[in-house]
Formats: structure tokens, sequence, C-alpha cells
């Protein structure tokens, strides 16, 4: 009796929720959409093809070139960016406006722009070339978008947190109360752009990348373009899925709010909501979601997935398009050149994940109410989530993009890799989690100037201690003095901090001591992470914020 009053309450309380969180499509609202993605269409149509900066189409076909974003165009390293402009060959709405899934407060209408295959060359695949046209169509449009009296302002901002790819954001003119901040972001796609076998996963695609006269593959750069070839197609693949589909759409907003409320997993390097909805679909694609099947179910059935599947390592992989797939007269392409959609997350990222899915099942089971309060209204943000938080002040530090902007990865998310290296190395089994997560886009940002000024946002580390015994260790044993090569390297990574010691059990063996009295022990990872930090990437004791000790003056007693 009691578990099927529990089952009541839950079920009760998601519908309240689902009522509250789904974004109904008014009339009025509808009106607003339509009116300002025909303001968008008409503005775009407006513009001559051939046109120029600072020049006027007279019939020639006229180029635009890199000064429209000069910046941006030298930073990532594009050696070609010419075009003569040609208008998209479709705007389509997608995201979850297209399949009534907008899970509020966030309210925001995705708009995939098609870019038109006579602006790219076969070869623009190689050496960001594809980057730098595909910014330089947007500054073409964004110039005209700024005289509809439809819209407010045009902004940029970048697809997850992925500046090399910018897109545009544009605000209506009319304010609608029902969805304030409402915005549509024009997100260029690139179907049939190029052969997809110059673009597989061993593929060296940025000439500046090699090892001696070696190029190094390039497979984040090359998923960077695959992604914008198949969004179109898992756009529709997503809208076929979820059609018609009460149950499955109620279960992607219990996913998104889910996930919405924990920091450290709605993120560029985790999930978001476009990957959600891709993964859900995968699911009904390989049966293990159907019709029968209720929201919480299908939550359940979709967490229960990203446990055991390692999404990072696998990858989430759908079947070649017949058009892909015959393009070239192949049916079956390399497995390499099949696209990864979850590409993004991370090996960093993925155990956090694994371990919110964990922790959010076992509330399933065992709390109260099936843990309603727990999975669907408490906010878990870093500050709850951590035991150490700690903020890095890069700004001006050009160290972080000494080799370049982009290669492979962009610099900001090469830093992040080694900043997170070396806490790992350093703090051993002191740390069950190490979380490095820099948000390096903002709002007002202006591609056309460059990516140099990318930096002003703090980059935020936050540490799961292991346990307190572990955290507060004073001595951290290295290896025996016998073996000298590990003992070496040992000692060129703690440099002075590193000594030779004997300890009780006759063990000579290199260590690290970081005396402390008792009431300080607190603040010894404090120490050890300014120290690396200072180390090994030079940073300054005023550039680490960590969150440790600004209240301990209220726990003094005498002095103590």
């Amino acid at each position: 009796m009691e578990t099927e009053t529990c089952i009541d309450s839950m079920d009760f309380k998601v519908r309240e929720l689902l009522k509250e969180a789904r974004l109904e499509c008014s009339s009025l609202l509808t009106k607003l959409v339509d009116d300002t993605v025909s303001a968008i269409k008409s503005a775009i149509d407006k513009i001559p093809e051939g046109l120029q900066m600072g020049g006027n189409s007279d019939g020639r076909f006229l180029k635009v070139t890199a000064d429209w974003a000069p910046g941006f165009v030298r930073d990532i390293g594009a050696d070609k960016a010419e075009f003569k402009f040609k208008k998209p060959k479709s705007i389509e709405i997608g995201g979850s406006y297209s399949i009534g899934c907008i899970a509020k407060p966030d309210v925001n209408i995705d708009l995939l722009l098609r870019l038109p295959k006579e602006c790219f060359h076969e070869k623009d695949y190689l050496n960001y070339r594809y980057h730098a046209k595909r910014c330089l169509y947007l500054c073409v449009i964004k110039k005209h978008l700024k005289s509809s009296s439809s819209i407010q302002k045009v902004e940029w901002s970048a697809l997850q947190n992925e500046a090399r790819k910018p897109v545009l954001v544009v605000y209506p003119a009319a304010n609608l109360g029902e969805v304030p901040g409402l915005f549509i972001r024009i997100i260029p796609t690139a179907t049939s752009l190029f052969d997809l076998s110059k673009l597989n996963m061993k593929r060296n695609n940025v000439r500046a990348l090699n090892a001696g006269n070696d190029p190094q593959p390039t497979p984040i750069y090359n998923c960077s373009i695959l992604e914008d070839m198949y969004l179109e197609e898992k756009s529709n693949f997503v809208k076929k899925t979820f059609s018609g589909w009460k149950e499955l759409g109620e279960a992607l907003i219990l996913l998104k709010v889910w996930a919405r409320l924990r920091s450290s997993i709605y993120v560029h390097d985790c999930l978001n909501g476009f990957l959600i909805s891709i993964i859900v679909s995968y699911l009904v694609a390989k049966n293990k979601i159907n019709r029968d099947m209720m929201p919480m179910g299908i939550f359940r059935a979709t967490l229960k997935f990203i446990e055991i599947h390692p999404l990072w390592k696998h990858g989430l992989y759908f079947p070649m398009s017949d058009q892909n797939a015959s393009s070239k007269g192949n049916e079956q392409l390399n497995s390499l050149t099949r696209f990864n959609l979850a590409f993004r997350i991370s090996s960093v990222a993925y155990p956090e994940l694994q371990d919110e899915v964990a922790l959010t099942l076992r509330c399933l089971e065992k709390c109260r109410d099936g843990g309603f309060e727990e999975i669907f209204t408490t906010k878990i943000d870093n500050a709850a989530k951590y035991d150490y938080c700690i903020r890095l002040n890069l700004k001006g530090n050009s160290e972080v993009y000494s080799l370049g902007f982009c290669l492979d990865e962009e610099c900001w998310r090469v830093y992040e890799q080694d900043v997170h290296s070396l806490l790992n190395q350093g703090l051993t089994d002191r740390a069950k989690f190490i979380r490095v997560i820099w948000r390096n886009t903002y709002s007002d940002f202006n591609v056309e100037n460059g990516l140099s000024a990318l930096d002003s946002e703090p980059l935020f580390v936050g540490i799961s201690v292991s346990s307190v015994e572990k955290a507060f260790r004073v001595v951290d044993i290295g290896p025996n003095a016998e073996k000298k090569d590990e003992a070496l390297m040992f000692r060129k990574f703690w440099g002075e901090k590193a000594e030779l010691r004997r300890f009780q059990d006759g063990k000579i063996a290199e260590s690290t001591v970081w005396e402390s009295k008792q009431g300080t022990r607190h603040l010894i990872l404090k120490r050890i992470i300014e120290f690396l930090l200072g180390r090994h990437l030079s940073l300054s004791k005023k550039d680490i914020i960590p969150v440790v000790d600004q209240l301990d003056f209220c726990l003094l007693h005498d002095g103590k």
C-alpha cells in the first residue's frame, strides 16, 4: 500500500512538473516565431549575390573576403577564405521547437541554414577553410539582419562553446511576456559539401599539425565539420522519431530538467539538449524504448543506457543515410568515416555523468516519493557538487594559445586537459573527481576581431575528495630510491618539494611533505594545487582563487 502511494505521489508530481516546465506554443508565441523567421528570411533574400564589403552589386560576381572578419580568419589559421556569395539553399526550423519539446526557462529556437555548395571548393575541408567561410557567410547575413525593423539586435554565440563555429543569435523586436528573453539561433549546416571519406578519423586535415615530418590525425577537427554535414539529417530523424509521441516528448522534458540542474554534466564536454534527444531517438531505433512505456519509464531506460554505455569511448553512431553512402558509389564506407554523435563527451566528463546517473537511479529506488525532490527540483551546482572550487584567472595569459588558437582541438580545450592531467598526477588518490571547465564564449564577443578576447572568463576547477583522511594526508610516498628512472621523474615533477626519506619500516623513498597544524590540514590541497600550477603552468597565486579558507576566521577561538 505504501509503495502504491509513493508511485501515485511521484506520478502526480511529474505531471505537475511537466505542466510547469514544458513550453506550450500559444498562438501569440507561434506568431512571434513565424514573424521573426519570416523577417530573417526576407532580410537574407534581399542580399544581392556577389556582395563585397564596402561595395555594391553591379551584376558582376564579387568576392566575400577575409576583410569581413580579419581577426577570426587570422586566428584560426585559414590559408584560403574567399568566395562568391550565394543565398542559402534552405532555411528550416529545427531543434526542440520543431518537436514541441522546449523546456523552460531557456526558450530559444534553432534555425538551420544550409550553406550553398557554390561557395565552397571540394578541398575546403583542409586547413580551416570551411570554418573561415562559414564565419564569413554569417558575417554577411548579420550585416543585413540589422536593417530589419522586426529584429531588435543580433549577437554572436558559439555552437557548444566551440569558438571556431560561431552562430548568430537574433532577438525579436517584439516582446512576449510568456517567453522573456526569447531568441533565435541561426546555425549553418553543410549537407553534402564534402566527400565523407576525406574526413575519416585517422586523416590529417590541418597541415600545420605534425610531429616532425609525420602529419598527425585530426579527429576532433574532422568531427567539427562532420557535425555540420549531418546536422539536418539527424534533426529530421529526431523530428520523425518524436512526431505524434506524447510520452517520448514528456520524457525528453524530464531528462532536460534533470540535466540542467547538474552544472557538472550540462556543459560543452558532456550533455546538451540536442544530444539528449539524439540518445533517446537512438534507443527508439534500437527498440530499447517502445510506445507502451510511460515518460518515467523512458527516463529510467535512458539513464540506464548512459550508465552502461561508455559514450566517450565507444561513441554513438547511426547508420549512414543512402545519400551519403552512395555519394561515391560506395555503399559501405569505412567505419572510420562514421560520425560519432557523442564526440564532444570527454573521458573526464563521462565518469562524472555516470556518477550522477547512478545517484539518480539509486534515488528512484531508495528515496522518499521516488526521489522526485532530489532528482527534479534540487540544484546541484558546482558549490554543492565539489569539496574544493578553484578559479584560474587566465586573462591575457599568452601561454594558453602559444601553439595557436586552433589545431585539432581549440587551445582552451587543450588547456583544460593540461590542467586536469597536472592535478590528476599531483593529487593522486586524494581526489575522487577533478573537473576542469572553461566557458570561454560570451554574448558580447565580436567574432570579427578574433579569438584573443575569449580568455576573460575564469577557468573553473572542481575537486571531490576521495576521503578526508587521504585529502588531509601530510606525507605522500613516491618511488623507492633504487628505482632510479621513476625517482628521477618524481623529482622532476615535484622540484624542490621532493625529498628522499627513510620511513619507520626501513623503506627509503622519494616523498613530498606538507607540514601542517591539525586545524589547517584542510588547506593542504590548496597548497598542493598552488604549487603545481605555479611550477608547471607559471601561474601566480593571485591568479589562483580557491574557495576553501575564506570563513576560517569564524572558527577561531583564542587564536586556534
